[in-house]
C-alpha cells in the first residue's frame, strides 16, 4: 500500500483470521481466512449480508476475543486484551443514564486515573466539538437519540484513540440526524486522522465515509472485493461521485448475495446484526456472547459508575 510516493504506515493487518462460534445446534463458522490491510489515518467501512460477521471483526480487533485462527497485528503486535487505544462505539451509545453528560464523557479519564479538575476541562472541550457545550450537566435521558451518539463521539475521542471501531453508530438515527453525523465525524476525523473501521449496511454511508469499502460475503464471512473511493472530502450522500460509488457496491453486494435488495444492498438497517445487542446475527441465543463493552479500556456495562460525582 503506498500513499504519497512512499510506503504507508500500517495501522491494522489481518491475516487468515477465522472465527468459530460453538452453540447447543453446533458449529458456526462466522468468518473464514479474512486478510486484509488499513493505513494509519484511513478511514475503511465494512458492508456485508447481515451475520456475515462484521461485528465479530471489530470484536477480534478491540481484543474482545481471540481469533481461532489466523492473526491480528496493531502497530506490528496482537491485540491481547481490550486497551485505550481501541475505542468501540455501538449503536446503542452504552451511555450512564446516571451520570450527566460531561460525566459521561470524562469517565474515560476517570478510570485512566485523570483527576476532577484535569477531566472537566478535556471533556467540556470535547463536547465543544460536537456542539453540545450548553447539555454538559443533563442526564442522558432528557438527550435525543443523535444527541446521545454524539456524546458517545466525544467520549471515544477523548481517550485520543489509535483505533475508532464504529459498529453501525449512526443506524437507528433519522435521516437528517445521520447526515449531520456523517458532516461531524468528517470534521473532527480530519485534524486527529485517527484511523477508523467504520461497519455499516448502508452503501451510500460507506461511500460517504470510507477511503475504500471492503464487501464482505455471506457467513462465513470473507473478504471478496475492495472498492476505493477518492471523492474529495468533506461528502455527503447526495454527492454525485457517492452516489456512483453506491451504485457500484451494490452491484457488488447483488453479485455476492444473488439480489439487489435488503439492508445490505442500500436499506438503512434500523437495528443490530441480530436484534439483541451484543450478540452477532446467525450465531444463536446459546452461543458466546460479546464481552462488555469497552470504551478507552473502560468497561460500560458495570455499576461502578455510580458513584461519579455531578461534573466531571
Amino acid at each position: 500500500m503506498k500513499e504519497a510516493g512512499k510506503m504507508a504506515v500500517l495501522k491494522l493487518v489481518m491475516k487468515n483470521v477465522s472465527k468459530w462460534y460453538f452453540t447447543e445446534g453446533g458449529e458456526i463458522e462466522a468468518l473464514r481466512d479474512v486478510s486484509f490491510e488499513v493505513a494509519e489515518g484511513e478511514i475503511v467501512c465494512i458492508v456485508g449480508p447481515s451475520g456475515c460477521g462484521k461485528s465479530t471483526l471489530l470484536n477480534l480487533i478491540a481484543g474482545f476475543e481471540p481469533p481461532d485462527s489466523g492473526e491480528i497485528l496493531i502497530d506490528g503486535k496482537p491485540p491481547a486484551e481490550p486497551g485505550p487505544d481501541r475505542v468501540i462505539m455501538f449503536q446503542e451509545g452504552a451511555l450512564f443514564p446516571w451520570l450527566r453528560v460531561a460525566d459521561n464523557v470524562a469517565y474515560g479519564l476517570k478510570m485512566a486515573g485523570y483527576t476532577k479538575q484535569e477531566r472537566r476541562p478535556l471533556a467540556m472541550l470535547e463536547l465543544e466539538k460536537v456542539g453540545l457545550t450548553r447539555f454538559a450537566r443533563n442526564r442522558i435521558h432528557e438527550l435525543s437519540v443523535g444527541m446521545r451518539q454524539r456524546v458517545a463521539l466525544a467520549r471515544a475521542l477523548i481517550m485520543q484513540p489509535r483505533l475508532l471501531l464504529m459498529d453501525e453508530p449512526f443506524a437507528a438515527l433519522d435521516a437528517q440526524t445521520r447526515d449531520s453525523l456523517h458532516a461531524e465525524l468528517q470534521k473532527l476525523w480530519g485534524p486527529s486522522k485517527v484511523t477508523v473501521i467504520f461497519v455499516t449496511h448502508n452503501v451510500r454511508e460507506a461511500a460517504c465515509l470510507g477511503d475504500r469499502v471492503l464487501i464482505m460475503s455471506p457467513r462465513p464471512g470473507t473478504l471478496v472485493t475492495e472498492r476505493k473511493v477518492s471523492a474529495p472530502r468533506p461528502r455527503t450522500i447526495e454527492d454525485d461521485e457517492v452516489i456512483a460509488v453506491a451504485r457500484q457496491l451494490r452491484a457488488d453486494l447483488k453479485a455476492v448475495t444473488g439480489n439487489g435488495n435488503g439492508d445490505a444492498a442500500g436499506e438503512l438497517k434500523r437495528g443490530g446484526d441480530s436484534g439483541c445487542p451484543g450478540l452477532e446475527s446467525g450465531v444463536g441465543h446459546d452461543a458466546k456472547r460479546r464481552s462488555p463493552a469497552v470504551h478507552g479500556g473502560v468497561k460500560s456495562g458495570g455499576g461502578e459508575g455510580r458513584t461519579e460525582g455531578a461534573n466531571a
